[in-house]
Parts: structure tokens; C-alpha cells; sequence
């Protein structure tokens, strides 16, 4: 295969901002100002990824700080109350983390940030330390990958699953978009070829612009061939 980016550890950045869960407020604050980020790990003493701090987490410092002590009592059970008043990293962050392991695909980083709605996890090794962090920016940029990538890529695809796709099929990409015209023999192998050229990543979506009989029987000892 092309250099495709297939794992988290291919798109992550690095080295990554992250404190300590002793960390006190005003030095939180300082490391998001200068990382210029919205968010960083809680990290125990040996850089295992305890819980997360955000943006969101440090705002009900400034939120409640003209309020009464009444009103703080009535609230006292409130996670923005307890936030209010915490002063260090290990009482201001949401914990257990999200995380994320080097080795998963980005298929899989995706679904955990969308189940979790979360914007990044912290990206950890077998043993939960800290080695990167991914963001969904991250994720998006295997849509960068140019057209001309993309259509040798799937060329790629079609020349080893498929008998002689070559002389039947043409690729050609634009703005990410893969459109495979020419003959087809067996229509019934669209969807199987769909399937496997959106599986491509960076491929935004698939047309098909093709002529021939429907649904023939594909030979069995070539292999299958549109």
C-alpha cells in the first residue's frame, strides 16, 4: 500500500502539553495560554494520564467569584461549585480520561471522540503513559492527501483484489471524490468495490459511471472482475 496514514500514531502531535495533577490554578492557566490549546492531561508522577483539564473546567473560578456564600452553600453539591473552589489540577479535572492507544486506526479514534463527545484524547502506550495527543483536526487531515495519491491508491486497490481491472476501469479523483467508469461484467461487485474504495482514507465518496450486463457471473479462477 501507499503511505497512508492508518494508525493514530501516524496523525498525533507531539510532544504535548500536560500537567502535573499538583499542579495549581494559575499554572494551568499559564500552560494553556502558552500551548495555545484548550485542554491538556493531568499527568501522575510517572506520566500515567489521569483525567483531563479544559478550558471548561477552569471558567466557574471566574463564573462564581462574585457570588454569596448562601447561594455557594445552596450549589455545594454542584461539579461548577467544586470547580469553583478546587485550586489544583487533580480537583479540577474530569477523570477517568478518554484515551486513546498509538496503534488504533483512526476509524476507531473517531467513534471513541464522538461517543465521549470530546474534541482530543490524550494518546497513550500499553502501559497508560503519555506519548502524544490526537484532535479531531488531526483526524481530517488524511482528507489533505491529493487527488493524484488518492487515484494511484485505489488503482493500488483494484490491481490486487481484482483480475485485470485495468483495461476495464478507469480512476480518476476530484477533490477527493472517486468516479470508476468504463465496463463492468458483474454490476453485483459494485457494492463489494464501493465498500473497499471509501475504506481508502482520504476518499470522500464514490460515483460509478458504468455500462455492461448486470449481475454475471464473475469467473472463479481468476478471481473477481468487474
Amino acid at each position: 500500500m501507499l503511505n497512508t496514514p492508518h494508525t493514530v500514531s501516524d496523525v498525533m502531535t507531539q510532544p504535548v502539553a500536560a500537567v502535573d495533577h499538583e499542579a495549581r490554578f494559575k499554572e494551568i492557566v499559564e500552560t494553556l495560554r502558552r500551548w495555545r490549546v484548550s485542554a491538556v492531561p493531568v499527568l501522575s508522577g510517572e506520566r500515567r494520564v489521569i483525567g483531563v483539564v479544559s478550558e471548561a473546567d477552569l471558567l466557574p473560578k471566574e463564573a462564581f467569584r462574585e457570588a454569596d456564600s448562601d447561594r455557594l452553600e445552596r450549589l455545594r453539591q454542584s461539579d461548577d461549585v467544586r470547580r469553583a473552589e478546587a485550586v489544583t489540577a487533580g480537583e479540577l479535572m474530569t477523570s477517568p480520561a478518554v484515551t486513546v492507544h498509538a496503534d488504533a486506526t483512526l476509524a476507531q479514534a473517531a467513534r471513541t471522540m464522538a461517543r465521549a463527545s470530546v474534541k482530543r484524547l490524550p494518546v497513550v502506550d500499553e502501559g497508560g503513559l503519555l506519548v502524544g495527543i490526537v484532535s479531531r483536526a488531526d483526524l481530517l487531515k488524511v482528507f489533505l492527501r491529493s487527488d493524484d495519491e488518492l487515484a494511484r491508491e485505489v488503482r493500488e486497490v483494484l490491481g490486487t483484489l481484482f483480475a485485470a481491472p485495468a483495461k476495464d476501469l478507469e480512476v480518476t479523483v476530484a477533490d477527493g471524490v472517486v468516479t470508476l467508469s468504463g465496463h463492468s461484467r458483474d454490476r453485483s461487485l459494485i457494492p463489494v468495490v464501493a465498500r473497499l474504495v471509501r475504506g481508502i482514507e482520504g476518499v470522500v465518496d464514490v460515483d460509478f459511471d458504468l455500462t455492461g450486463a448486470t449481475a454475471l457471473q464473475a469467473p472463479q479462477a481468476a478471481g473477481p472482475s468487474l
